[in-house]
């Protein structure tokens, strides 16, 4: 892994929202510090943007499947800075809905990871992006359906387990 590891503490959060494309339409001071980024920089650009190759394609795929759903998600992310450090979050991602119930963005609160349940997400996610690199995103699903069948658990189950 590229750069070095960033670290925030146990009581802060990093805040931030979408529109329905994946657009920052929001970031709180800790979002901006952490990411190395100007706010005028993150406001408008897809959040992929803090998007760090050692992330499988496939946990991003269950996030949007489910918050699409309206379901909310609960998810270990690694981030990458503007300048290539990185930093692991634990990710609690909502749909913000208007009076009629149609999603109008997404709400993403982050607060810092368990480091024994990132012992635990760090080889599932390399094993991850190891399906992914030989059979594309559906070897990457299979995979994580195996997985957490062998676990008898959802993602959030498991993640929430951990």
């Amino acid at each position: 892994m590229a750069g070095q590891e960033m670290f925030f503490g146990d009581n802060e959060f990093i805040v931030s929202k979408t529109d329905t494309s994946g657009k920052i339409i929001y970031g709180n001071e800790l979002f901006i510090q952490i990411s190395g980024y100007s706010e005028a920089e993150l406001l408008n650009q897809p959040h992929n943007i803090l998007r760090h190759p050692d992330m499988p394609a496939t946990v991003y795929k269950h996030l949007w499947d489910h918050i699409r759903q309206k379901e909310e998600v609960f998810a270990y992310v690694i981030n990458r800075t503007k300048n290539d450090d990185f930093y692991w979050v634990f990710a609690h991602i909502t749909a913000s809905l208007d009076d009629n119930e149609q999603i109008i963005a997404y709400h993403s609160v982050r607060r810092k990871p368990d480091m024994q349940a990132l012992a635990a997400i760090k080889p599932l996610y390399q094993a991850l992006i190891n399906a992914e690199r030989n059979g594309g995103i559906r070897a990457g699903e299979a995979l994580l359906t195996s997985e957490l069948q062998k676990r008898k658990a959802t993602y959030d189950e498991f993640v929430l387990s951990l």
